[in-house]
């Protein structure tokens, strides 16, 4: 029995490893869900979402030359409300006020003497030394 792409089926966990779970949808037909594609959150244990022998829905999203499956279990989740409500709304962040002409000139004139006075003070430490001498 094949499978195309995009078909949902219902299977039964049968391992877990630390990049995946395998599901066998039909008897002697399974496919891996990577631990990318278990949910729209991100995962760092499969371990946390899922459990050998548990029923799960899943979709087809591959299959490749060897007729292995690839599935995902995200892509046939319904996705929770505050994760659309989040998706929805705009962040919305108060650009901090432009400072004016004359407030960027002031700093600019600022930092321009800081700069000068510590040029001039090394340079006349150089020169006392050479003097010195």
């Amino acid at each position: 029995m094949e499978f195309e792409v995009g078909a949902i089926l219902t299977g039964k966990i049968t391992g877990i490893t630390k990049f995946g779970a395998f599901v066998t949808v039909a008897p002697g037909k399974s496919g891996l869900v990577h631990i990318s594609e278990i949910a729209s959150t991100y995962v760092s244990d499969v371990r946390d979402h899922l459990t050998e022998g548990q029923e799960v829905t899943v979709k087809v999203i591959g299959v490749d030359k060897s007729g292995r499956m690839n599935l995902s279990m995200k892509s046939v989740a319904p996705v929770s409300a505050d994760i659309i409500s989040h998706r929805s709304q705009p962040k919305q962040q108060e650009a901090p006020p432009e400072p004016s002409f004359e407030d960027k000139l002031k700093r600019f004139m600022q930092d321009s003497n800081n700069k000068m006075s510590g040029l001039k003070s090394n340079t006349d430490k150089k020169g006392a030394r050479r003097r010195g001498r």
